[in-house]
């Protein structure tokens, strides 16, 4: 795999009231709730609270509101 097909994992994830912060290897993607997706622009902040890392790092998941968004195109948007 070179280096333009890497994919983008995540370390960490962190939430806030206004976003999601992704930790990478070489920064933290700050990504408002409004560029996540309309179900997480629209939930409650509890539920966005509860937000699950994937082992990987490739995947994050909500399972209040069964939402799950791959890291890499999250990412690659901002």
């Amino acid at each position: 795999m070179d280096t333009a097909e890497k994919q983008i994992l995540a370390k960490s994830i962190r939430t806030t009231r206004d976003a999601l912060l992704v930790e990478l290897e070489d920064r933290t993607a700050v990504i408002p709730w409004t560029n996540c997706s309309s179900r997480l622009a629209s939930a409650r902040e509890v539920e966005r609270t509860l937000a699950e890392l994937s082992p990987s790092g490739y995947g994050i998941h909500w399972p209040l509101l069964d939402e799950d968004l791959a890291v890499g195109p999250l990412v690659a948007r901002h």
